[in-house]
């Protein structure tokens, strides 16, 4: 038996001391860079780097320690990809170049340009441009009227992160949605660029689902669909200084469709801008749904420009021609729209329609202002079972 000193053999307290050293040692080394040049990557646009991204992800998430994966200045063409982990130590992904998807449809069979699965305290940021040359692939989207629609790949797809970070990327022209968070959880996202035409179909900026603790700021979300959306799942999100326009605006669903309890919680979003986009802030299910819930969620401090329906509550979301007449099983309930201001560019600026099967509970209008600048009067609230109140300045005038 070896000498005991407080309860711990002395090989034990070794063993905690050299590990300690380690750490320590790793932590203060300067990270080691994997260039994808160096395994073949050539910035000529044209040959395939997809093999050299890899080779470069597979020795840096094999390195114990800090490292990065750098992409220099130039623009590479890549195929679809996804980088897995775990990986021995924190690694980060450094854009600086261009990369540019594939045109032909033989790719557009997979739901990923550019994924990453399964890595904890990754980074993804470096200035450069991901562009999804996403005209090629919108002709084939034709969701909004056939539900068996084919998926375009994402532009950029995490699937199982933790402790992660996501900035100072621009993401143009999607295929389909921009950015997808799935089971991701710890997540932060700043400093986005995020760019399509208003009339490209799909092309969402963020959206989230099954995620916990995910921040998004300071950021610009130019898009044919929503610029952010929260489905089923999502929990504990904040969203501020987000600028939105064109695009669908800020929304809570789809809900009800094939999640029955993946509810959605504790949403704020707070001190965003709108720009000429269909929506403002948004909540839509389903109808008919699975039962669901979305409870806890604040919009405060948010400015209208000239948006369509800048406050929105939806219990009839259905875009098909096939839907049944139904009431929505998902239960809506506090709700608060808080300073809310500018203008709108249709009559009714404040549309709240919840379920008669499930009304919406305590839904609270508080210092509300947004004018219609049309000649067909004054701006209109309209409000079908809704249970709640208002305070404060309410214009247009509250229908709770």
């Amino acid at each position: 038996m070896g000498i005991k000193y407080g309860g711990f053999g002395i090989v034990s307290q070794l063993v905690i001391l050299l590990l300690s050293i380690a750490v320590a040692v790793y932590g203060d080394l300067p990270p080691k860079i994997f260039d994808v040049t160096k395994y073949g990557a050539v910035a000529n646009g044209k040959t395939d780097a997809s093999q050299a991204f890899l080779r470069a992800w597979r020795d840096a998430c094999r390195y114990y320690g800090r490292s990065r994966v750098w992409i220099p200045k130039g623009t590479y063409f890549v195929g679809s990809v996804t980088f897995e982990g775990p990986c021995n130590g924190p690694i980060a992904f450094l854009i600086k170049g261009t990369l540019k998807a594939p045109t032909n449809p033989q790719h557009f069979l997979t739901d990923t340009w550019i994924g990453f699965r399964y890595v904890d305290s990754l980074t993804v940021k470096g200035g450069g441009y991901l562009d999804g040359q996403g005209a090629s692939a919108w002709k084939f989207n034709n969701c909004h009227t056939n539900p068996q629609c084919r998926t375009l790949p994402a532009t950029l797809r995490f699937d199982f992160l933790t402790n992660s970070k996501l900035s100072h990327i621009r993401s143009i022209n999607s295929k389909n949605t921009h950015i997808n968070i799935f089971a991701c959880n710890f997540m932060e996202i700043s400093n986005m660029r995020i760019t399509a035409p208003s009339n490209s179909p799909n092309t969402d900026g963020i959206r989230i689902g099954s995620s916990n603790q995910i921040s998004i700021s300071d950021s610009v979300i130019q898009t044919g669909d929503d610029c952010i959306a929260m489905v089923s799942g999502s929990q504990n999100i904040n969203i501020t200084g987000v600028a939105c326009g064109p695009g669908h605006g800020i929304s809570v669903g789809s809900l009800g469709r094939n999640h029955e309890h993946e509810y959605v919680m504790n949403i704020n979003i707070r001190n965003c801008t709108f720009f000429a986009s269909d929506n403002g802030v948004r909540i839509k299910t389903w109808a008919p749904s699975l039962t669901s819930l979305a409870s806890n969620i604040t919009f405060q401090d948010i400015q209208m420009i000239n948006v369509r329906n800048p406050i929105i509550i939806d219990q009839q979301y259905c875009p098909y021609s096939t839907c049944l007449e139904a009431e929505s099983a998902v239960q809506i309930e506090n709700v608060l729209f808080k300073n809310i201001w500018g203008t709108s560019s249709t009559k009714v600026a404040l549309n709240m329609q919840c379920s008669g099967a499930l009304p919406c509970k305590n839904v609270n209008l508080i210092n509300i202002n947004l004018a219609y600048r049309g000649r067909r009067g004054h701006a209109l609230a309209l409000c079908s079972h809704v249970l709640g109140s208002t305070s404060g300045q309410q214009n247009p005038p509250g229908c709770l």
